[in-house]
């Protein structure tokens, strides 16, 4: 029986996930739903593709990605069903799988068939308890996408650039921010040529901070820089809030000096 996973910007006091919960066991009532999160920053697309792209490929060959962020509901744009690698993520297209995306060759479909939604005429601000929520319920079930609507070849996907590499010096962007307030780039995370690194965030000097394997190696209040568990070069202050002493946030400028 595949998992459906639930991420969203809901909340945890608001009604609305626990609508979609119970939209997806009136149609398949023995289908498993694990709660990845619903502290997404609202309307955050950016935060969204990250988590998604982070914790999707963890799970199972068969589960059902169910995401709802979604600033644009009762717009144009457009609801989509993507299978990459034997998975399924099912949401708006807006940008919320680019991470996933960039992860290789996908399928995509979107999701124009009423007959896998709760009704015909959904309501304009929740597609996520009249579309997503009984596709996901539908798929669970063995509907195939190709029966829920057509292809889509050009899916949006958010403006994420690479870093760039010119001998010592690396240039990026903070990618994420996690609730430590690590700053985690988009830098990866190579065989390191020294353990000293000179930090620029938004063309503010954060100072020459010392490459280390574990956050134990420093004393409270000591930058770090260090490898993310995803493999991507990280800024953190010792039982602190990077983030916060220096006031970024993600999208922010990277420059990367190794000394």
């Amino acid at each position: 029986m595949p998992l459906i996973t639930l991420t969203t910007d809901f909340g945890r006091t608001a009604p609305y996930v626990a609508v979609m919960k119970g939209v997806i066991l009136s149609i398949h009532p023995h289908a498993t739903l694990i709660d990845l999160s619903h502290e997404i920053r609202p309307q955050n697309l950016q935060h969204a593709s990250y988590f998604l792209g982070t914790a999707a490929p963890y799970f199972p060959a068969g589960t059902i990605h169910l995401c709802v962020v979604d600033p644009g509901v009762g717009s144009s744009r457009a609801a989509v069903c993507i299978e990459q690698a034997g998975r399924y993520f099912v949401g708006p297209d807006n940008g919320i799988f680019t991470h996933v995306l960039r992860q290789g060759p996908a399928t995509i479909h979107q999701l124009t068939d009423p007959r896998f939604w709760r009704t015909a005429t959904p309501s304009a601000t929740f597609h996520g308890r009249d579309i997503f929520a009984p596709v996901a319920a539908h798929l669970s079930r063995g509907v195939r996408p190709a029966e829920m609507g057509p292809a889509l070849s050009h899916p949006v996907m958010l403006p994420l650039a690479d870093a760039v590499n010119n001998g010592r010096l690396w240039r990026g962007s903070v990618q994420f921010i996690d609730d430590f307030g690590n700053i985690i780039t988009n830098i990866p995370a190579l065989p390191l040529p020294s353990t000293l690194v000179k930090v620029v965030i938004n063309n503010k000097p954060v100072g020459v901070v010392r490459w280390v394997r574990t956050y134990s190696e420093g004393l409270p209040g000591q930058w770090l820089g260090l490898a993310s568990s995803d493999g991507f070069c990280e800024i953190a202050e010792v039982s602190g809030h990077a983030a916060r002493s220096i006031g970024v946030d993600e999208g922010a400028t990277v420059e990367w000096e190794w000394q």
